[in-house]
């Protein structure tokens, strides 16, 4: 029963997130990359706590994939923020 209700959950946070994501506007996409960057911060700190916590093959497992994941997106959140601020930078040339 539990894993039902688990599933239910990730299914509906999967569309209410798609919903959300497809109806920001493209304007609003980099400053909203630093708030995700934040929620993945989080993530990390979850998944380390989730692959460290000796409950067996399966949560370690998904607990490293999450952490890989997670720090891809924060990784190339600092990126796309670190190239939008470029371009408001005057040129010294």
């Amino acid at each position: 029963m539990t894993l039902v209700i688990s599933l239910t959950v990730f299914v509906l946070a999967a569309f209410v997130g798609l919903e959300v994501i497809t109806k920001v506007p493209p304007t609003l996409h980099t400053p909203l990359m630093s708030g995700s960057n934040a929620i993945s911060g989080i993530t990390i700190v979850g998944a380390i706590a989730a692959a460290g916590s000796g409950s067996g093959t399966t949560a370690t497992v998904l607990g490293v994939v999450a952490l890989v994941f997670a720090t891809v997106n924060v990784v190339g959140g600092f990126m796309v923020t670190d190239r939008m601020l470029e371009m408001f930078k005057k040129d010294r040339s």
